[in-house]
C-alpha cells in the first residue's frame, strides 16, 4: 500500500480548516520556492525595474553598472555613512537596532537600524510600506536579508545596492547620480564627491548633493573623513576578497 506525507488535497467533504490550511501551505510553500529561485537569478541578473522605481511620481532614470566600474571611495563612503559592520555582520546589526529601538522608545522622530543588506532587500524584492504594511515588509524583508546573504554574498549585494538605492528626485543608483551631479562617471567620483552622495542616501529627495548645507554637508564631511577610515582599516574588504 502506498503511503504519502502529502496532505491529500481538499474537496467538499473536507473541513473549513483543512481546507484553509491546506490553500495556506501550499501559498507558503510557493512563496518560498519562489523567492529561493528569484534569488538565486538575481544573483547573475541585473534587477531590471524595482517597485520604488516604478511607483515613484517623478519616473525614474537609471544606469547598471558592474562594481567594477564603481570608484573604491562610494564604498566605503556608504559604508562610512549606513553600515560601518557590513563585512562584520550577517545581514542584521543588532547593535544598531537595539540602539534605535532606544532612541524611538524615548520619544522623538523614528529612526531605524537597517543594514546595507536590509536596505537591499527591501528596494529590490518589496516596497517602502507605511503603517501596518510597514511591519509586514519588515518580516518578508527579514527572509530576503536571510536569502541574499546567503546567496549572493557581500560583494553581489554591495553591487545590488549601489545600483538601486534612490540617490536623488527620480534617479537610482550611483551611476545615474554621478552623471546628475558631477556630470562624470561612477568610476571617477572623488572620496567628497562619494561622501555628499552618501550623505543623502537616507532622504534623497529633501537632501541636496551639490549644494549641501546644514546637516548635510557637515554629515558628507564626517563620511569623507570615515572612508578613510573604512579603507585603512580594511572595513570594505569582504566586498573585494
Amino acid at each position: 500500500m502506498a503511503f504519502s506525507l502529502a496532505p491529500t488535497r481538499p474537496n467538499s467533504e473536507s473541513g473549513l480548516f483543512y481546507r484553509l490550511g491546506w490553500w495556506i501551505g501550499r501559498v507558503i510553500v510557493w512563496f518560498l520556492v519562489g523567492s529561493l529561485a528569484l534569488t538565486v537569478i538575481l544573483k547573475f541578473v541585473p534587477p531590471p525595474v524595482t517597485l520604488t522605481m516604478l511607483l515613484d511620481p517623478n519616473g525614474f532614470s537609471k544606469d547598471w553598472t558592474p562594481l567594477s566600474r564603481i570608484d573604491r571611495n562610494m564604498v566605503a563612503a556608504v559604508i562610512a555613512g549606513e553600515d560601518a559592520k557590513f563585512c562584520q555582520h550577517d545581514g542584521f546589526d543588532r547593535d544598531a537596532i537595539e540602539q534605535a529601538m532606544e532612541r524611538n522608545a524615548a520619544g522623538g522622530r523614528l529612526r531605524g537600524g537597517s543594514t546595507i543588506s536590509q536596505q537591499t532587500a527591501k528596494n529590490v524584492f518589496l516596497w517602502q510600506g507605511t503603517g501596518w504594511t510597514r511591519y509586514l515588509r519588515k518580516g518578508l524583508e527579514t527572509w530576503f536579508t536571510l536569502l541574499i546573504e546567503t546567496i549572493w554574498g557581500k560583494r553581489r549585494i554591495m553591487e545590488v545596492y549601489l545600483n538601486v538605492a534612490e540617490t536623488g528626485i527620480g534617479t537610482y543608483g550611483v551611476e545615474a547620480g554621478a552623471q546628475r551631479y558631477y556630470k562624470k562617471s561612477a568610476a571617477r567620483l572623488s572620496r567628497v564627491e562619494a561622501a555628499r552622495i552618501a550623505a543623502a542616501l537616507p532622504s534623497p529627495k529633501k537632501r541636496s548633493v551639490t549644494n549641501a548645507k546644514g546637516f548635510t554637508r557637515r554629515h558628507g564631511n564626517t563620511i569623507a573623513r570615515r572612508s578613510g577610515v573604512v579603507q585603512g582599516d580594511g572595513l570594505d574588504a569582504c566586498v573585494y576578497d
